[in-house]
């Protein structure tokens, strides 16, 4: 299968030098060129390419303004972005906006050509150099999550709860925790409130759900 491929950059040499090295390839298609983001979406639209090789960076609107307008109206043109530098904030945007590989300009050409064929069998591709960046705000972003699912529960609370999705009784609660029967079901009471549940089966769905084990290891690392 020919991949039908628009390059945009707003250096004429660097899209001269990707259209050398592409056009090489005997799967690819060069179908066009564009310097702006402007000219990118009208090109896109005019030849409707598999692939776009997009550079963040360009004068007026960005690589990713033109990938999130090329996205919305050809849903199966898939981006590349291009980008000099491993910003996050850029790699973030361009992941929102629906780009499917971020890749730097310093990679070899080979490895280029790989990125494209992957990203047009469908998978979806990121820089080694940034992926690892990528994750740890993915866990943050799980953490804030959490701590927002158990924002309103006290610390004793907290033991309650998780003890009450291991099964435990109330009476086997107040033994493991030092309390008494009745201040168990109170505390018992005020989660279901707090959460917005109706009975002991939700209270133990929603800690799974929300990772309350993982949340109160990382509360005490």
């Amino acid at each position: 299968m020919t991949l039908r491929i628009l390059i945009v950059d707003d250096h004429e040499v660097v899209r001269l030098g990707l259209r050398a090295l592409l056009d090489r390839h005997p799967n690819f298609t060069v179908v066009d060129e564009a310097g702006t983001a402007r000219e990118a979406i009208q090109k896109a639209l005019l030849h409707r390419p598999d692939i776009v090789v997009m550079d963040i960076r360009m004068p007026g609107r960005s690589g990713i303004d033109a990938c999130r307008d090329i996205v919305a109206q050809l849903p199966e043109t898939r981006v590349i972005m291009l980008t000099s530098y491993a910003e996050d904030e850029l790699l973030f945007d361009a992941i929102e906006a629906g780009a499917c590989g971020y890749v730097l300009k310093q990679i070899g050409s080979d490895d280029l050509i790989r990125a494209i064929e992957a990203v047009g069998r469908g998978e979806a591709l990121l820089d080694p150099s940034v992926t690892r960046r990528v994750l740890e705000r993915v866990r943050e972003a799980a953490r804030k999550d959490e701590a927002a699912a158990f924002a309103e529960l006290t610390e004793q609370e907290l033991r309650v709860l998780a003890l009450v999705a291991e099964g435990k009784t109330n009476r086997e609660i107040a033994q493991a925790l030092y309390l008494g029967e009745g201040t168990v079901r109170n505390y018992v009471s005020n989660i279901l409130g707090k959460l917005g549940l109706t009975n002991r089966a939700e209270a133990a769905a929603y800690a799974v759900q929300h990772n309350l084990k993982e949340y109160l290891r990382s509360r005490q690392g």
